[in-house]
């Protein structure tokens, strides 16, 4: 018999000590072989290309302005765009994950992000082509533009992040702690391209043109992937072994067929592989959603067992199904700090369109590149915390981490919460100003940093969280659904804008929240109902994530737990009994 009893952890050893000169997570270098530690992953091959936040920042400031839409139309266009392209990777990371590699899904999707950058420079260059003389063609071309670059971002981000963290081993101390840090590091370089972005590329779309900065953009897209294909010798690579959501059907469909069957009151009597047969890693079992278990139990007809791989499965894939089924509270938990999250690239930049944006005799601010203020709490937020906080909690606390994951998300949704209060305040006084066109941009500035605060936990938080609770197979998918929060986030907050504005204006009969332009716009009101969804939604979340359970996956015979570090098996089955 292949396999063996033991799935509450009592089995062998999965790991037993092997040469620490080998990577022994399943993964290959690009020859198909075991990685050397010393000669791929970690750093060398995780770094990522600065990115740019140029094209999200000003599309507000374009819609209203060059294609004359009304500032409510345009701010739900800017939504619906963020929509698709942050839901987009849930497609690109299944095919990542199960048919292309993360690796060929880089590489084409970047093709296919650099297509729409050359249309839209396209779009902008050519004189016939120009909204003064073809408004309708323009608009046309310009949106398929924006929306290849979705597509190409739908493949780029969750599998160019998960690539890259793929490169540390998680059954390696050193390498473990080293990816904790990686997603703090990953944000800051991409805040330092979204500094970039809302400065020199936000600059040459004021001052030279849109077409000049599509160029720029092209240009350093394709330079980054030459030098991201320059390192595929020192990559580590993972193997796609089919759709990766197959595993978690045949679960639910092999706990279905055995539902009249009882469960063992012993749970190492489930079925589960042998250690030193396979390479992936083992999970401990849990005691949540229990009718799952029944995947794992081994049926006897006339004394021979019966299997298949759709009536039964081992307890890790009973394990993997639970994580997935857990995940969806959270998802739902955290769809307010999304909709939180929409209006920083949409009302808070037009805010700062209409408010005085000098900066000394010459220069004025152009209205996107106040976008760079949330950056910088971003990432001083990302580096107080992975520099100061963190360590200091990790010798606190005497574990591998900080803060949970969770906990980290939630202090970034109570940032955000705060942040809106003060976007009311402020704007608040704006509307009550005399004259709030001579209203300094630098009232913007606490309401952009405490974003910028409040993202470098929850959006970091958010990152780490889908990428290491998922299964191992389906972890560009974790990343496509991180992404799908902020994606459905923008999408709610479309929807939120029609109905407050349907709602307030008594279906267009009077003056709504809602007008032409700020002037005639009460921002202020719809700042203050999302602090108080935000506020009712921070006591769900609490209520949900101090009832998750975290991911417990053995390694030499312990359990590597997001709470505490390592602790034996039956440590963890003894504590869940009490």
């Amino acid at each position: 018999m292949e396999g063996l009893r033991g799935g509450g952890g009592h089995g062998e050893a999965a790991v037993d000590g092997g040469d620490e000169r080998w990577v022994e997570d399943s993964s290959v270098d690009y020859q198909g072989r075991p990685p050397l530690r010393a000669a791929t992953g970690s750093w060398k091959a995780a770094i990522e290309r600065l990115s740019y936040f140029g094209l999200a920042t000003s599309l507000m400031i374009y819609l209203t302005k060059v294609l004359q839409e009304e500032m409510k139309f345009a701010a739900k266009n800017v939504n619906y765009w963020t929509s698709v392209t942050t839901l987009m990777p849930l497609v690109g990371g299944f095919l990542a994950d199960g048919y292309l590699g993360r690796f060929s899904t880089v590489l084409f999707s970047t093709l296919i992000y650099l297509s729409g950058l050359i249309l839209l420079a396209i779009s902008q260059l050519s004189p016939r082509l120009k909204p003064e003389r073809n408004l309708h063609l323009h608009e046309t071309l310009f949106f398929v533009a924006i929306y290849l670059v979705s597509v190409g971002t739908g493949g780029h981000k969750p599998a160019l992040e998960s690539f890259g963290a793929d490169q540390f081993d998680d059954g390696h101390a050193a390498e473990r702690v080293q990816k904790m840090s990686y997603f703090n590091w990953w944000n800051c370089a991409l805040c330092a391209g979204v500094l970039l972005g809302v400065t020199v590329i936000v600059y040459l779309q004021e001052k030279v043109g849109w077409g000049a900065a599509a160029v720029v953009l092209a240009t350093v897209m394709a330079a980054s992937l030459a030098v991201f294909l320059a390192g595929w010798r020192h990559y580590r690579y993972r193997v796609p072994e089919g759709s990766p959501l197959t595993p978690l059907v045949r679960v639910l469909v092999a706990a279905a067929r055995k539902r009249h069957l009882h469960l063992p009151s012993d749970a190492n009597e489930l079925y589960e592989v042998k250690p030193q047969n396979i390479k992936r890693r083992l999970l401990c079992h849990t005691d949540q959603l229990r009718f799952l278990d029944k995947a794992a139990v081994v049926e006897h007809d006339g004394g021979e067992e019966r299997r298949g791989a759709w009536r039964l499965a081992t307890v890790t894939q009973v394990e993997e199904t639970k994580l997935v089924l857990a995940m969806v509270p959270i998802w739902v938990a955290t769809l307010p700090f999304g909709i939180t999250a929409a209006q920083v690239s949409t009302f808070f930049i037009k805010q700062g369109s209409v408010m005085d944006r000098r900066m000394g005799p010459h220069f004025t601010l152009p209205p996107a590149s106040t976008f760079a203020m949330a950056a910088i709490g971003m990432i001083v937020a990302v580096a107080v915390y992975d520099k100061v906080l963190e360590p200091y909690l990790r010798r606190l606390t005497g574990g591998e981490r900080g803060l949970s994951i969770l906990k980290r998300i939630g202090v970034g949704i109570a940032f955000t919460i705060v942040a809106m209060a003060v976007a009311a305040t402020v704007e608040r006084r704006r509307l009550r100003s005399a004259s709030p066109a001579s209203m300094s941009v630098f009232w913007l500035v606490p309401q952009f940093l405490l974003m910028g605060i409040g993202d470098g936990f929850a959006l970091v938080g958010l990152q780490e969280y889908f990428y290491d609770q998922v299964p191992d197979s389906m972890r560009s998918l974790g990343i496509g659904l991180y992404l799908s929060v902020i994606g459905a986030g923008s999408f709610l907050s479309s929807q939120l804008i029609t109905a407050v504005d349907r709602v307030t204006s008594h279906g267009g009969a009077a003056a709504g929240w809602f007008g032409k332009d700020l002037k005639s716009s009460r921002l202020d009101l719809f700042y203050w109902l999302l602090a108080c969804i935000g506020v009712a939604n921070l006591v769900f979340y609490v209520v949900v994530a101090t009832r998750y359970s975290y991911k417990t996956v053995m390694a030499g015979g312990k359990v590597v737990d997001d709470k505490a570090g390592d602790i034996e098996c039956a440590a963890a089955a003894a504590a869940a009994a009490y």
